[in-house]
């Protein structure tokens, strides 16, 4: 992104301020629908750079989200430990993580998490991404609210540019060798361009026109739209936001990206 557009993204992310507010998804708004977030926990080092849970804790508390996807909540190298307290965000919030085959103190795979309140989960597959960095997606097929096929993808894609054209690639190759059913695609895919290169262009091909970017990235004040959520169906998304409060804004160098699903529009089933 060149200096002009930085500085027209960051024009535009202080004007149009009206997706920036506290949770806009609220529960009691929801009309049966489902709250799914991605959220990079940047390891739970805040932007004032102490290394904090306890505030991942209370940001994902303030989303009451019913499914949502961690980036980088595992430590990188070495024996990739967990940094959240799993038992007490269950306990507190009801999520629980889709399981996975995993180190023993590890949360997830490769520093992905996806964790859900309620539904009966069929299958999970582990898949490595290429590149030079250890990235990873998760695909969990999960039956909601006797509802049966949601497949949730959940990634983080990495930083180089043609490893993000092949990350994608394989993703599509995954959701292309599975049986077709409501998809959704969601994490940090660290990708913020738009055209034949794009690891974002090349996913239009199964998931349509891409959702209109919402910056989430820097915290403070986002002028990049790094994380997506994005559904192979149309009427699947009914709204999305991020969700920015002084807490979030300090919990990680991410804001949480919400998604508003809307259960009722026949997609599922």
């Amino acid at each position: 992104m060149t200096r002009n557009n930085l500085a027209s993204a960051a024009i535009a992310a202080i004007k149009n301020r009206s997706n920036r507010i506290h949770n806009p998804l609220m529960r009691e708004e929801r009309d049966g629908s489902m709250l799914v977030a991605s959220y990079n926990v940047h390891k739970c080092v805040g932007t004032d750079g102490r290394f904090d849970p306890e505030r991942i804790i209370e940001v994902i508390r303030e989303i009451d989200p019913d499914v949502i996807a961690l980036q980088e909540a595992d430590q990188r190298f070495g024996e990739r430990s967990g940094l959240l307290d799993l038992p007490r965000l269950r306990l507190e919030t009801g999520l629980m993580p889709v399981p996975v085959l995993h180190k023993p103190k590890s949360h997830g795979w490769r520093g992905n998490v996806l964790l859900f309140k309620e539904g009966v989960v069929r299958d999970v597959h582990q898949i490595a991404l290429p590149g030079l960095e250890p990235r990873g997606a998760l695909v969990a097929e999960i039956d909601l609210e006797a509802r049966e096929g949601l497949r949730i993808i959940a990634a983080h894609l990495g930083l180089l540019r043609w490893a993000r054209r092949q990350q994608a690639d394989t993703i599509l190759d995954i959701i292309g060798r599975r049986e077709e059913r409501p998809t959704l695609l969601m994490g940090d895919f660290n990708e913020w361009r738009l055209g034949p290169g794009s690891a974002l262009t090349r996913l239009e091909s199964v998931f349509g026109p891409l959702p209109a970017p919402i910056p989430s990235y820097p915290a403070g004040m986002p002028v990049l739209s790094l994380d997506r959520i994005m559904a192979n169906r149309a009427d699947l998304i009914a709204e999305m936001a991020v969700h920015d409060t002084p807490l979030a804004r300090k919990a990680s160098d991410h804001l949480p990206l919400l998604a508003k699903i809307d259960l009722g529009a026949g997609s599922l089933g």
